[in-house]
């Protein structure tokens, strides 16, 4: 083809798929190009990379040492974090990226950074005392194929919290940056309070202040509630409510979930009705974060367009004050200093909310550090693009984002672990009970609960079966008497109704007691009921099924 054949063929319209890709699209050729020219990155957030956009959800968990961080999240899997450990005392000491993968292990920071296909490239700024205490615990869970988990270690006070994680000056790495870097960046953020440990401390005030800009995300979780009366319980919310109104400073009152997060019976068991239902909403949060995580993709991508705007206004002021030759540094002290009233020009003359500024304190603090010789005047193709994302480009992927919230719609969500327990047999509304196909196993194997069940016979006659087997309602009535939470004996009572019939005979109930005693002991529970377990009964009845 000639050179005057080639000069009119119009290049073919980019086909976008997928709202993940149109964000993906906007981001690398209209806003990138603005964040590299106005060095947007040395005064925010690093640039995205594609493990951002494809990356599955995550969910954050912050709060003060002994608040049960940790325990909180293997209640969710239902399973022991690799290289993890519970205490009373300060026991989680670095961040941990709790993800997916076939084989259990652990990855430390420096290695896990230079991954391309997880999204925490952009952490390696924080230095090396950050990526000695980063590190990703890798395990196959089921919860996990939908969302990753971010431990973070518990928050000190005063001087053990500078000697923990040290003070920038102090070959340390900032703690509320790193905390500020997650929260743009996960789909979810748990807040966890203790209900003996209500105080705000000023280190945990200041990683809350992290957190701003990110109140969207925010959920409250009120802890190891069950340790205290319904009295005292009523004035622990009250001085909560109190303490966070002075922390965040807004009229709006958050959403706190009551409730104790573990798997262990509990002390006072006079509000359960109240945490079941608290903890099933707080669950019903978390297993829509796959449907809604487009969408949230989206809006901190408006956030961010948003702050490189004013970004771009805020360096451009600054250098057209500029002198050309004399009394630079005098100059610049000047404009520093007068940095809240330059905000407030930029907020009358170009129309921008007060909303999409950034922390002016910070900033002065940034602009120290940076020659102003050196920053770029305002651009109009630049920011003609940047105006045509924010009006128009992004309402372009409006449809298709509806449209991939209806086929979200039919998806379960966030499955396995504890959102699967407190929705079992008669431990949910309307007794759905799934059908599942049991493995084969050995008929001749021994049953291990063979010499406890003249125990659990006694119990079980006792409480009056019909015709030999026990209701979902009798039973519920006297597991729940174990103060186990309902998210446990669901699924006891899914492993221990074999045939589904939504009744115990006298072997299906003998299991459920033996499997509460090993719950009661301290064990975890199996994810599919052994054959050893399975009652001998059942065994034949598998057999001839199949």
């Amino acid at each position: 083809m000639s050179r005057w054949g080639r000069k009119n063929v119009k290049k073919a319209p980019e086909v976008i798929r997928t709202v993940t890709e149109g964000l993906k699209s906007l981001y690398c050729k209209t806003l990138l190009p603005l964040e590299q020219y106005y060095g947007f990155h040395d005064f925010h957030s690093p640039s995205l990379e594609d493990a951002d956009f494809d990356n599955k959800p995550m969910v954050l968990v912050v709060g003060q040492y002994s608040t049960g961080k940790t325990t909180f999240i293997k209640y969710l899997l239902e399973q022991d974090i690799p290289g993890s450990r519970v205490g009373p005392e300060p026991t989680t000491d670095c961040f941990t990226a709790i993800m997916h993968g076939d084989v259990e292990g652990v990855i430390p920071g420096n290695a896990l950074i230079v991954d391309p296909n997880k999204p925490f490239r952009k952490l390696n700024p924080f230095g090396n005392t950050f990526l000695n205490r980063f590190q990703c615990a890798q395990m196959p869970n089921q919860v996990l194929e939908s969302i990753s988990i971010i431990d973070t270690p518990g928050i000190l006070s005063g001087a053990k919290q500078r000697v923990s994680r040290g003070e920038r000056g102090d070959k340390g790495y900032d703690f509320p940056a790193v905390l500020r870097w997650f929260a743009e960046r996960v789909d979810r953020i748990i807040l966890l309070f203790d209900a003996h440990k209500l105080e705000i401390s000023d280190e945990f005030s200041e990683a809350i202040g992290a957190l701003k800009g990110n109140e969207d995300k925010l959920r409250v979780v009120l802890n190891k509630a069950d340790m205290v009366s319904t009295q005292q319980l009523m004035r622990v919310y009250g001085a909560l409510m109190w303490s966070l109104g002075k922390v965040f400073g807004t009229p709006e009152v958050l959403r706190v979930y009551i409730g104790s997060f573990w798997s262990e019976p509990l002390l006072v068991p006079d509000n359960r009705r109240l945490f079941e239902l608290e903890e099933e909403d707080l669950f019903a949060d978390i297993q829509n974060l796959p449907r809604n995580a487009a969408l949230r993709k989206l809006n901190d991508l408006v956030k961010r367009a948003r702050l490189v705007r004013v970004h771009a206004h805020i360096i451009s002021y600054l250098k057209q004050e500029m002198p050309s030759v004399f009394r630079k540094d005098n100059k610049k002290k000047n404009l520093i200093y007068q940095l809240p009233v330059i905000f407030t020009k930029i907020q009358l003359q170009h129309n921008i909310s007060a909303g999409d500024f950034p922390d002016c304190a910070k900033m002065q603090e940034q602009l120290m550090a940076h020659d102003f010789s050196k920053f770029k005047t305002l651009k109009p193709n630049l920011m003609a693009a940047l105006d045509d994302l924010l009006s128009s480009d992004i309402a372009k992927l409006m449809p298709l984002l509806r449209q991939e919230e209806l086929e979200a719609g039919d998806q379960p969500g966030v499955q396995g672990g504890a959102f699967l327990g407190g929705r079992v047999g008669p431990f949910t509304e309307g007794d759905p009970f799934a059908e599942e196909n049991g493995e084969g196993c050995e008929e001749e194997e021994d049953w291990v609960v063979t010499k406890d069940k003249p125990k659990y016979d006694e119990i079980f006659y006792n409480l009056a079966p019909n015709e030999g087997k026990l209701s979902g309602t009798k039973a519920k009535d006297w597991m729940v008497s174990t103060r186990l939470p309902n998210s446990v004996l669901g699924r006891i009572w899914k492993l221990s109704d074999v045939d589904r019939d939504g009744m115990l005979d006298d072997e299906e109930f003998a299991l459920a007691s033996h499997l509460i005693e090993v719950k009661l002991d301290g064990h975890g529970l199996p994810p599919e009921l052994p054959s050893r377990l399975i009652p001998p009964s059942k065994r034949r009845q598998k057999g001839s099924d199949a």
